[in-house]
């Protein structure tokens, strides 16, 4: 239990930082509201409307939204396999080869399907 002691103290002194801040903003924030402050924030393009089914949106959102996906995971099973690379030996060597090589075919998929062009 003594090893939780730390992590739980951390916990505690996060929630109470955060407790704190949204207190104090509330309390000291200056309070002057007009139109133009409580109107939804827009920026860039004016927005189209949307057909009433909802319209559709296009293949190459899919693909990017694929490729960081990918990419994402990727990195979350590089750490680890680069802290344990020593204890690991050939064995972890190879079996990280083919993940990249598993990583670097959804890569060449995607690229030719163009997700990486933006028109």
């Amino acid at each position: 239990m003594n090893a939780y002691v730390p992590i739980l103290v951390l916990g505690a002194l996060a929630a109470g930082f955060a407790v704190f801040s949204v207190v104090a903003a509330a309390l000291i924030g200056p309070r002057r509201y007009n139109r133009a402050k409580l109107a939804a924030y827009e920026c860039g393009i004016e927005p189209t409307p949307q057909p009433a089914d909802g319209g559709r949106f296009p293949v190459k959102y899919y693909l990017t939204a694929m490729l960081f996906i990918i990419f994402d995971i990727e990195i979350v099973f590089l750490y680890p396999w680069a802290v344990q690379f020593d204890a690991l030996g050939m064995f972890g060597l190879v079996q990280m080869l083919v993940f990249v090589g598993l990583i670097g075919v959804a890569y060449a998929y995607d690229w030719r399907r163009g997700g990486l062009e933006w028109d």
